[in-house]
């Protein structure tokens, strides 16, 4: 039996763990799980050789070293209605009311199964362009974008999981100003990752201060400098982290397949650019398993057992396109025509780790070179033998195919079989997320990051509702601890993200690209404190070195705007609270036509949605004061008592006189069942955490006096405090932020994409 830490073993049954209707598992065990996605996978296969593919793919789950994507591994087997496949780019929108939203109900459809979106919405004419027959201006792509964004709030995806969806622009387009600027606004779009199309004529333009025409219809509506507009997005990634920057022309030169198709869109976290209706299917080699002699002076990764395991993964990957579900008919065929697969690697920094490499280092560099090399001479040479045995794919033009950028790096011999035999995949590796499936398989690095944190700590719920603590550790230095003792010292090749320079990441994913005829999620940590110029250098280094993008993340949250009605002055003298007297009124306050407020949001552990808090004030005798509150979340469990708490309390406000005995009463509920840690500090009940916020609300108004420790609810805003750093082994990663679902500070970013350590949550993998 495998042995699982209790994270791993929870995610395996929240997440991958098949289950009756009723909750009963019917997997026992993990070796359970393995095996019936090994039984499916080998469906497609003749029924002769069933039972030996069968085996041949369970060897390779066993002990993690393959990793399929997590929908593959909840999905396949189950006979339920969703797809294997973890993400699409949607079709071409066309410029027209009916085409977009019919659009719009395919990208609910594919949601529901469970499939990540992207789109291109350049095809949609910009703001204010004249609509012919109608009389009336174009309300422009952004509009549009607002639509599919509340569709996604609604629709809840396979599973327990909100969709992901990336949305790109390209840079001639003349709202693209707007586009760039969006997420300064910290309620819009919120469900979209965002990208900007840059093509090499833009950043030649840029490299040359030239002008830049913003174009729509053969229509020039509006020229700027391109170093200007190159400067916009930079200063918006610098302060929100996004949009992100594709270069769109690199990607479609350096398509395997581009005598087929035009690609203008990726899938949400940009592992897979893809055309209309193309199909992202995603797996893993665990590198971190097959280092021979690790942390001695003669450790190697099993170069020979790596190109096996490789052949027999890229064997399960497309039979995985024939036994699949698709949302939509069109998404079959793309798929069924091409074959696809996003074949990757995990555990690459624990690997590098083991070997005594310091990611970065000219050392991890040649070691990266040569494993991703043979990954991916091993994934060409497998489809080619797959292209003898079961024909190539479809849309197989040999000519045109080998005339390809990326096909002619490869090994002559390999390029004589594809000319001699075909090719089944008509593209083979990727570099996705694998937050998850790396915390399910042991807590290894995730895809091509470096490690996040060696060591942490997080609390456990228990059968009993009872919680203890585990400490969680990184695969390589836990494996290095067992191997050396407790107090070895670490070796120089133990760097976490935090440690690294910006241009470690850049080389190390430019060095990988080199061997990935798709994309690569990735995302470069840099430290909040660099420079503006610094930063900007990072996004020029991954243009110059051969990346087809750049995605980064600087701790540096955008401020929240605060939901207010009427704009209002703040009190001149803040009057301090003052104990006693309270005054009673017979006559409630007037309630003007429009009141100032704010709205707090409060995240709870073992909640499935946050709680949002909005306190609206009144001006009384120069002095600003609580007047209602509401109280609202989707989960409906809490909604009879947030009705009736905010009822109670806006009619206690309403009477006015000294009302803080609220805050102290509502802090006061302790909850039997126990507190829970928020932000580092113990809050009694979720109760007390309403009186927190209320009681902030208060002193920042200026109705009472004095600081209170330790804020709970921030004004509505998409930001993530940083955790405050604590000694190793004690207490959250350095860097990490607080999580949306389990609200314990172990969320990070990598690849793109939100994961916590705590829980297993992911945004997007």
């Amino acid at each position: 039996m495998t042995k699982l830490s209790p994270i791993a073993r929870q995610i395996w049954d929240m997440k991958y763990r098949l289950k009756t209707p009723a909750g009963e598992p019917v997997d026992k065990s993990v070796e359970d799980t393995w095996a019936r996605v090994a039984g499916a996978l080998a469906e497609p296969e003749a029924p002769q050789m069933r039972e030996r593919w069968a085996a041949a793919f369970g060897e390779a789950l066993e002990g993690f070293r393959f990793l399929p994507a997590g929908r593959i591994v909840a999905g396949a087997g189950t006979g339920r209605n969703v797809t294997l496949f973890n993400c699409f780019v949607m079709g071409t929108i066309p410029d027209d009311m009916g085409g977009i939203f019919e659009h719009l109900k395919e990208a609910a459809l594919t949601m529901q199964q469970g499939g990540g979106i992207g789109y291109d919405f350049s095809t949609l004419r910009p703001r204010g362009a004249p609509v012919k027959g109608v009389g009336a201006d174009a309300s422009g792509p952004l509009s549009f974008m607002d639509v599919w964004d509340a569709m996604c709030r609604t629709i809840m995806s396979a599973g327990s999981r909100r969709g992901a969806m990336m949305a790109t622009l390209c840079c001639d387009h003349p709202d693209i100003e707007a586009f760039v600027d969006a997420k300064a606004d910290p309620a819009r779009l919120r469900m979209f990752n965002l990208s900007v199309l840059a093509t090499d004529a833009f950043m030649a333009a840029v490299q040359a201060d030239k002008p830049w025409d913003l174009v729509f219809g053969g229509r020039v509506y509006k020229t700027v400098r391109a170093k200007q507009l190159w400067d916009r997005i930079m200063r918006a990634t610098y302060a929100q982290a996004e949009p992100g920057v594709i270069f769109i022309d690199r990607i479609n030169r350096r398509n395997n397949l581009h005598y087929a198709e035009t690609i203008s869109a990726t899938n949400p976290c940009g592992e897979q650019p893809l055309p209309p209706y193309g199909a992202c299917l995603l797996g893993s080699v665990n590198l971190a398993r097959l280092v021979n002699r690790p942390f001695e002076a003669d450790a190697a990764l099993d170069l020979a057992e790596l190109a096996r395991l490789t052949a027999v993964a890229v064997r399960m990957m497309d039979n995985t396109i024939d036994v699949s579900r698709f949302p939509l008919p069109q998404q079959q065929a793309e798929a069924m025509a091409k074959r696809r697969i996003g074949l990757g690697v995990t555990g690459l920094a624990d690997a590098l780790i083991m070997a005594g490499a310091r990611y970065g280092s000219e050392a991890a560099l040649a070691l990266t070179e040569a494993w991703m090399r043979a990954i991916r001479d091993a994934a060409y040479r497998a489809s080619i033998e797959l292209a003898k045995e079961k024909g190539a794919f479809p849309l197989f033009d040999a000519k045109r195919y080998l005339e390809g950028e990326t096909i002619k790096e490869l090994p002559q011999e390999i390029r004589d079989g594809i000319a001699a035999h075909g090719i089944r995949n008509a593209l083979l590796t990727s570099i996705a997320p694998t937050g998850t499936i790396s915390l399910f398989a042991g807590n290894v690095s995730s895809g091509l990051e470096p490690v996040f944190s060696f060591t942490y700590r997080r609390a456990v719920l228990m059968p009993d509702g009872s919680k203890r603590e585990e400490e969680v550790q990184d695969y390589a230095y836990a494996l290095y601890r067992a191997l050396k003792g407790a107090d070895a010292p670490l070796t120089d090749a133990f760097v976490t993200a935090q440690t690294l320079e910006p241009l470690d990441h850049v080389r190390m994913q430019a060095a990988v690209q080199k061997y990935v005829d798709s994309s690569i999620s990735k995302t470069i940590n840099v430290p909040e404190e660099i420079s503006f110029e610094a930063f900007r250098d990072v996004y020029a280094e991954a243009y110059a070195s051969g990346c087809k993008g750049c995605t980064t993340y600087r701790p540096n949250p955008v401020t929240g705007a605060v939901l207010s009605l009427a704009e209002v002055k703040p009190a001149e003298t803040p009057k301090p609270r003052q104990a006693g007297g309270v005054v009673y009124m017979t006559r409630p306050l007037d309630r003007p036509e429009a009141l100032p407020g704010q709205t707090y949001k409060v995240t709870w552990p073992e909640s499935a949605h946050a709680i949002y808090i909005t306190v609206n004030d009144v001006i009384q005798d120069g002095r600003r004061r609580p007047f209602e509150v509401f109280i609202n979340s989707k989960n409906m469990e809490h909604y009879a008592w947030t009705v009736a708490l905010t009822r109670m309390i806006s009619a206690v406000f309403r009477r006015g006189g000294d009302v803080a005995f609220v805050v102290e009463e509502l802090k006061a509920v302790f909850d039997p069942r126990g507190g829970q840690w928020v932000k580092g500090r113990y809050v009694p009940s979720l109760l007390a955490a309403i009186g927190e916020v209320i009681e902030r609300h208060m002193i920042e108004i200026g109705f009472i006096a004095g600081p209170v420790e330790g804020r709970l609810g921030d004004p509505l805003q998409q930001r993530l405090p940083l955790a405050v750093g604590a000694e190793e082994g004690d207490g959250p990663p350095p860097g990490a932020a607080f999580c949306p679902k389990c609200a314990q500070p172990a969320l990070i970013r990598q690849e793109g994409c939100a994961t916590c350590l705590a829980c297993g949550y992911s945004k997007c993998s």
